[in-house]
């Protein structure tokens, strides 16, 4: 996947079809998006991938706001879709006032050969906002480039949106967030040494560190599939600042693995939430956070 971060980088040869978005967290409507461009592959057009970096959502509140899928794993996800060009348009006060109509006539068609162009009826872009589906809907006769309009995915009554995502990771419901974005919630990284008091009690754990801009649902214990190397475990996972050993409050993620023994430091792994169980706690010593770990590891393996 050829990805393009510069303004410079945007002239490319071949002709495209495009998908314009956000694209937080990935959700049903963006995969019913995306599903357009990827189908024009058979056509012998490039599908592309074009968002902003950072958010427009955080560019104009003007500080970090916490992503459903960091930049990485906006980019794994896309490269594993199919997709063959993503731009992460960087969005500064200039590029910000670009007027609508030079936006679509001069980056998306001259510079990114736009041949299809797939959208939300919710698009909105150039100086202001003022780019919208109206103003695609007029430049695509006068330019000649394809253009598709996405209504909004509907899921028990309500649409499908990064903001309803968001709510349900925040209240720990990773049941309502699989189903709204049709794949499980995950947090990936890399497995960091911890202070190894899990292999001390016999139950030994893997540590990643969550990216900072990383949103997190309630500090606690989940059921999880751990993803290594392509392939899925079964897990338990605790997220939080482990209160009972450790006073430093970092925020990790911590998973014990059933019947798994490899040495897994250093690799990349991503551990997808299935299920909210407890609430972090801390424990008056060792031998009760054991007991509890291993009530949680047992409860979790029947279900």
């Amino acid at each position: 996947m050829q990805i393009i971060t510069r303004l410079d980088e945007l002239n490319i040869n071949d002709k495209t079809a495009i998908a314009i978005g956000k694209f937080d967290g990935i959700h049903l409507g963006h995969k019913k998006l995306l599903k357009h461009i990827l189908d024009q592959k058979q056509d012998g057009l490039k599908a592309t991938v074009f968002t902003f970096e950072p958010s427009p959502e955080e560019f104009f509140v003007g500080h970090p706001v916490k992503q459903l899928f960091t930049r990485n794993e906006k980019r794994s996800a896309f490269e594993e879709m199919g997709i063959d060009i993503l731009v992460e348009f960087p969005l500064t006060a200039i590029t910000a006032a670009t007027p609508p109509e030079d936006f679509v006539k001069t980056i998306l068609v001259e510079d990114l050969k736009a041949d299809y162009i797939a959208a939300g009826t919710d698009v909105s872009f150039g100086d202001k906002g003022r780019g919208d589906q109206y103003l695609l809907k007029n430049m695509s006769k006068e330019l000649g480039f394809e253009l598709v309009l996405i209504d909004k995915v509907m899921l028990d009554g309500a649409e499908v949106s990064s903001t309803r995502v968001r709510n349900q990771v925040a209240d720990g419901d990773m049941v309502m967030a699989h189903r709204l974005l049709g794949s499980h919630y995950s947090v990936s990284g890399i497995v960091e040494h911890g202070n190894h008091l899990g292999h001390t009690i016999g139950i030994p754990t893997v540590n990643i560190l969550p990216p900072a801009g990383k949103l997190l649902p309630p500090f606690g214990v989940y059921s999880s599939i751990v993803v290594i190397d392509g392939e899925e475990y079964t897990g338990m996972t605790n997220i939080g600042r482990k209160p009972t050993v450790s006073s430093d409050n970092q925020v990790g993620v911590e998973t014990y693995i059933y019947d798994f023994d490899r040495d897994v430091y250093g690799k990349t792994i991503e551990v997808k939430l299935l299920k909210f169980k407890r609430p972090e706690m801390k424990f008056a010593s060792v031998d009760e956070l054991k007991a509890q770990m291993e009530k949680d590891i047992a409860d979790i393996k029947v279900k």
